[in-house]
Parts: C-alpha cells; sequence; structure tokens
C-alpha cells in the first residue's frame, strides 16, 4: 500500500494535465471503475475521486485536491454507501469496512480491517491530493468488493490513526465522507 500528499500550486497547471493524461490511462484500463465526491460536515462538496481496479486485483484510490483541515487524518472506507448525520456526522456510513472480521489497523497482528488506509497528511494550506492503493478490497464481485447491496463509503477523520486500536485506531470524529459510486 503507498500513500503520497502534495499541495497543488496554480503554477503547476501543466504538470497536471501531463499527470492527468497517465491517470486517465491507468483508469482506461481498469476492469472496475467507481468514483467519489467527498462532503463536509456541512454537507459541502470538498473534493473528488477516483476508485478502479487493475487486471491484478489491485485498486488505486486518486482523491484530487481536497479540502481538510491541515495535520495528520485517518481515512477508511465503511460499511455502508450512505453518509448523512444520524447520532453524529456520517454515522449512517457503519463501521470500518471490515468482511473477514479482522481487527482494525495496519500494524495489528490480528488485522486489518479490508477498509483500513494508511493516514493521511495535509499540509498548512488545507489543500491537498490523496493517492494510495490497497489490495484488502475490490470493485468486482466477491467477498470484499465495496459496491455490494448497500455499498460503501470513504470516510476521513479528524485524527491520526494509530493503526492499531479496535475499532477505529483513536482517529476522532468522522470530518468528510463520500459514497463509493460505480461507473459503467
Amino acid at each position: 500500500m503507498t500513500l503520497r500528499m502534495a499541495v497543488l500550486p496554480l503554477s503547476t497547471a501543466a504538470a497536471l494535465t501531463i499527470g492527468a493524461c497517465s491517470s486517465l490511462q491507468r483508469i482506461g484500463n481498469a476492469v472496475s471503475r467507481a468514483q467519489v465526491v467527498m462532503y463536509n460536515v456541512g454537507g459541502s462538496p470538498i473534493g473528488t475521486g477516483d476508485i478502479w481496479q487493475d487486471k491484478n486485483g489491485l485498486v488505486h484510490v486518486d482523491v484530487a485536491t481536497i479540502a481538510l483541515p491541515a495535520g495528520t487524518h485517518g481515512i477508511h472506507f465503511h460499511q455502508v454507501g450512505k453518509c448523512e448525520g444520524g447520532t453524529t456526522a456520517f454515522s449512517t456510513a457503519g463501521g470500518h469496512y471490515n468482511p473477514m472480521g479482522m481487527e482494525h489497523g495496519l500494524n495489528n497482528p490480528k488485522g486489518p480491517h479490508a477498509g483500513d488506509n494508511p493516514n493521511i497528511d495535509v499540509p498548512a494550506s488545507g489543500v491537498g491530493t490523496i493517492s494510495f492503493t490497497t489490495n484488502r478490497v475490490t470493485l468486482t464481485p466477491g467477498p470484499t468488493t465495496l459496491l455490494d447491496a448497500d455499498g460503501s463509503s470513504l470516510v476521513i477523520h479528524a485524527n491520526a490513526d494509530d493503526q492499531i486500536t479496535n475499532p477505529a485506531g483513536n482517529s476522532g470524529a468522522r470530518i468528510a465522507c463520500g459514497v463509493v459510486r460505480a461507473l459503467p
């Protein structure tokens, strides 16, 4: 699993165009694709992303230009494709996606959940990009598909995930959420 975080100054427009072409080529070779629009707790859109599965089963997640508080945040796939309030912000997304019944955390010897991902580091500007890959979920049919009957969501938390403590790595409140939506 890899993670990259970068600030995107306006002076890099040419580099973004070249990078977008490369990303589009990789997405074009996908066996399955999805998109996510991320929203903050106020209901405002704060970023969009592409999710795709390559022919080797690796799932790629690229969230472009997302606005978040500066700092380190946990990011997880959650078990339900619903990003509404409920009792707390985005509680309708359910718990971490965990179809195999594992413990929480990338560093947990009894884990991780299928939905566990590396932390993201947001620069002082509060705007960046997120890219990572995972082989613990799929977009194709099977026991770890994100596109099951009730869908799934991508949730960002207020704090860093300690990558070991159940149920969510002490990552705090949910501050952003987006439903994973399949593309044709």
